[in-house]
C-alpha cells in the first residue's frame, strides 16, 4: 500500500517565485524594444534632414521642416528634440563640402519607462553626414 502526500499549493508558491522574474523580462524587453524604436527614428530624422540640407539652394528650414515631418510620421514631435547643423548655416556651400545633422532628445521624455532600466537622463542621439550637391 502507498501512501500518498498530499503537495497542494506548491505550484502557487512556484507561481509566486517565477512570476516577478518573468514581468521583469517581459517589461525589460518592451523598454529596451522600445529605446531602439525612438533610437532608430531619431536616426531616420537625422538622416531625411541631411538628405534637406544638400540640394544646392537648401536652407535651414527646409532641414528643419524634413526633422519635424519624419518625428511627426513617428510620433515623436512632443519629444523636445533638438537640431544642430554643421555647418550651422547649410546655404550657399560649396559643393562636396560634408553637411551634418545631429538630432538629440532626452529618453526622460520619450522614452517608456515601465522599470525605469534606461536612465531618464540618457540622450538618444542620431546623427548623419552627407556631401553637398
Amino acid at each position: 500500500m502507498k501512501v500518498f502526500k498530499l503537495r497542494r499549493g506548491n505550484a502557487v508558491i512556484e507561481a509566486a517565485l517565477v512570476l516577478p522574474i518573468l514581468l521583469y523580462l517581459a517589461f525589460g524587453t518592451v523598454e529596451f524594444g522600445y529605446f531602439f524604436y525612438v533610437k532608430n527614428n531619431v536616426q531616420g530624422a537625422a538622416r531625411e534632414g541631411t538628405r534637406a540640407a544638400i540640394p544646392p539652394g537648401a536652407t535651414n528650414t527646409d532641414v528643419s521642416n524634413a526633422v519635424s515631418a519624419q518625428m511627426t510620421a513617428a510620433g515623436l514631435q512632443a519629444s523636445g528634440y533638438t537640431i544642430t547643423t554643421t555647418p550651422s548655416n547649410v546655404s550657399g556651400l560649396a559643393a562636396g563640402t560634408n553637411v551634418t545633422v545631429n538630432v538629440q532628445c532626452t529618453w526622460g521624455v520619450v522614452g517608456l519607462r515601465p522599470l525605469q532600466l534606461i536612465s531618464a537622463s540618457k540622450i538618444v542621439k542620431g546623427q548623419a553626414v552627407m556631401r553637398k550637391e
